[in-house]
């Protein structure tokens, strides 16, 4: 990049009174909405009537749960690499296309084994939107930006908690016996329609509209130093030296992702908190309504009120761990997530432990994906934070994939859910004593 071209962005992102990048987190937004708040979690609404439909126990709800996240396993990495070498625009729309479609499909599932195959190229979607949206806030925001950003777009999630909460046990009421497959129809036409936003919408880098991220007002200048070789505007700067004379600044920033120490012990942590949280995630409604003797509407009811919290815990924690730092902002989260999921293991009918719980969960439950994808760019910068965050999300799929095979098996050998909240509890607990050993990011890989 040019001294003229860099002079030229900082002049346009002070000259120009709306930032495109809204515009990025507008649609971020919706994306997350349709590629985990209606493909993941409008699954917890469904599952009563799907299970009873096609006469399928709790085991092979949690097997069909974890098909949709070992698809999205499949995807995660090499998502990060496409997004990288393609672009994330295009990478999303299509994996957006290809999620509603999987979802439409779903309501025509027969039985055990379509349901699981085609959970599966949800998952294969969903993380394909999903994980490139979350690396792109790192190139069009700057750090001091990135948590607060992050935390919009995992509200998405929170947004779709809340539209399948109300949605489904609408449509399930006005037609018990095909409710869910129309609720499927729904909620996959709608995802089409916003991938097709997405690809209108989405730009790759502030670059392409001849800006800097939002929140930097100056271009560094590059220096002779391997930590500057991801500038601010997630340029790999060709200029910075290498060990060895034939190496490339690309090969050994890419290599260092996977090297990093501290990427390792950052996936670890995702790997706890996927566990953790899909577990509530999936069987949030079905406990209420076999355990603890809840109608699906009010089980649906209080998912929605979930939601509505959660729409905004993202921004909250997002902007803490610009705060007080990423590792406490996580303790903390992780730890409420203990609490949360022992009162619910707690709590019988008691609807005032319950909706602790509920609020809990609400709260916190979009946190930490923004919270890591900030992290991933405060460790190696904009440039590399798709394929980091790829990295890290392999360890946290990987998490969700094993936990509601594990829940299904627990509450079916049990005859209650209640041993698998009572894991997850244990799980987040040592999550939370794993942030704290986090190490602060001294330099951008």
């Amino acid at each position: 990049m040019t001294q003229l071209q860099k002079e030229t962005m900082v002049e346009n992102s002070s000259r120009l009174g709306f930032h495109y990048g809204y515009i990025i987190l507008i649609i971020g937004i919706l994306t997350v909405t349709g590629a985990l708040g209606f493909a993941r979690f409008g699954y917890a609404t469904i599952v009563p009537s799907m299970k009873v439909s096609l006469l399928l126990n709790n085991t092979q709800m949690g097997a069909i749960a974890t098909g949709n996240l070992i698809g999205y396993t499949a995807f995660s990495l090499i998502g990060g690499f496409l997004a990288a070498r393609y672009g994330p625009r295009l990478i999303i729309g299509f994996s957006m296309s290809l999620t509603g479609v999987t979802m439409f499909l779903t309501g025509l599932s027969g039985g055990f084994a379509s349901a699981v195959a085609l959970r599966f190229l949800t998952g294969f979607g969903s993380a394909g939107s999903n994980v490139p949206m979350m690396g792109l806030a790192s190139a069009w925001f700057g750090p001091k930006r990135r948590g607060m950003a992050a935390g919009f777009l995992v509200g998405g999630s929170g947004l779709g908690f809340f539209v399948t909460g109300f949605l489904v046990p609408k449509v399930i009421a006005a037609s018990p016996q095909n409710g869910w497959r129309l609720s499927w129809f729904i909620l996959g036409a709608l995802v089409v329609l916003l991938g097709l936003l997405s690809y209108i919408f989405l730009r790759n880098s502030p670059k392409d509209k001849g800006l800097l991220p939002l929140g930097v007002e100056s271009v560094a200048s590059p220096q002779s130093s391997a930590s500057s070789m991801v500038d601010q505007m997630g340029e790999v700067n060709k200029a910075a030296p290498v060990s060895g004379p034939e190496a490339t600044t690309k090969s050994i920033v890419w290599s260092s992702v996977y090297a990093s120490p501290a990427m390792w012990h950052l996936g670890f942590i995702y790997l706890f908190f996927g566990f953790e949280y899909i577990i509530y995630g999936t069987f949030f409604s079905t406990a209420l309504v076999s355990d603890k003797g809840f109608t699906q509407a009010q089980a649906g009811a209080m998912w929605a009120l979930a939601g509505a919290i959660g729409i905004f815990s993202g921004i909250l924690w997002g902007a803490v761990s610009d705060y007080i730092g990423r590792k406490y902002a996580l303790a903390i989260v992780f730890a409420l997530h203990a609490v949360c999921y022992y009162l619910f293991y707690s709590a019988n009918a008691d609807g005032g432990m319950l909706l602790v719980s509920v609020i809990l969960y609400g709260l916190t439950a979009f946190s930490i994906p923004g919270i890591v994808a900030a992290t991933c760019g405060d460790y190696v910068g904009a440039r590399l934070a798709p394929a980091a965050l790829g990295m890290v999300t392999l360890f946290f799929a990987i998490g969700q994939a094993a936990a509601p095979s594990v829940a299904g098996y627990l509450a079916d050998a049990t005859c209650s859910f209640n041993k698998a909240f009572l894991l997850a509890a244990a799980v987040a607990a040592v999550g939370s004593v794993g942030s704290l050993t986090l190490g602060q990011p001294k330099h951008k890989l």
